[in-house]
């Protein structure tokens, strides 16, 4: 109850003192391509139920038929002039802030993923919808993207297993140097899933 309210309190406050932010980079993102300015994408919570999660759209319209499909990597054409930067930036994941006031997801937690990923889950693996999935993890501050598929999981499954107050103050204080640096926001050689956005 205690992890909920921060989340609720938290993701409040910020979508109040972000919404002319917010305003402007959807405006931006009008001004460049065709197509809304929110993205919704599947994607799989707690306990293996799917919801729509949000974020800023960073590439064309219809991306997701068009090219590599899901899988998008550094210098991908698809990617608007404005959406390389709110992907830089992290601020493409301003609307998460959304799902999390909806009880879809929290402010710390294991990214969300797909239903096709999660498909392929080992036992093991499904211990990651043991709990809401997160705007910023264990994972996403040490190494987010650029980790191999496996070792981002084991990350999500360590956290899960030592959740704490301490380890969610440490997650949030590594969490502006990632979002500021820009680190990892694209898999590289050797990061990330096969069908990963």
């Amino acid at each position: 109850m205690t992890r909920r309210l921060v989340d609720i309190v938290v993701s409040a406050a910020a979508l109040v003192l972000c919404s002319p932010l917010l305003l402007a980079a959807m405006l931006a993102i009008r001004s460049e391509s065709d197509g809304a300015a929110i993205y919704r994408q599947r994607r799989v919570g707690r306990g293996g139920r799917e919801f729509d999660m949000l974020k800023l759209r960073t590439m064309v319209e219809g991306a997701e038929g068009m090219g590599a499909g899901l899988a998008v990597n550094e210098g991908d054409w698809r990617i608007t002039r404005v959406g390389a930067l709110l992907r830089r930036t992290s601020l493409d994941e301003l609307p998460n802030l959304i799902n999390v006031l909806r009880g879809e997801m929290s402010l710390i937690g294991p990214r969300p993923t797909i239903p096709q990923q999660v498909a392929r889950y080992t036992p093991r693996q499904r211990r990651r919808l043991e709990v809401r999935p997160g705007i910023t993890g264990w994972a996403q501050v040490n190494g987010r993207a650029a980790l191999s598929w496996g070792e981002r999981i084991e990350l999500d499954i360590y956290y899960i297993e030592h959740r704490s107050l301490r380890l969610d103050l440490e997650i949030l204080r590594r969490t502006p140097a990632l979002v500021f640096g820009g680190g990892g926001i694209y898999k590289g050689e050797s990061g990330g899933w096969e069908g990963e956005l």
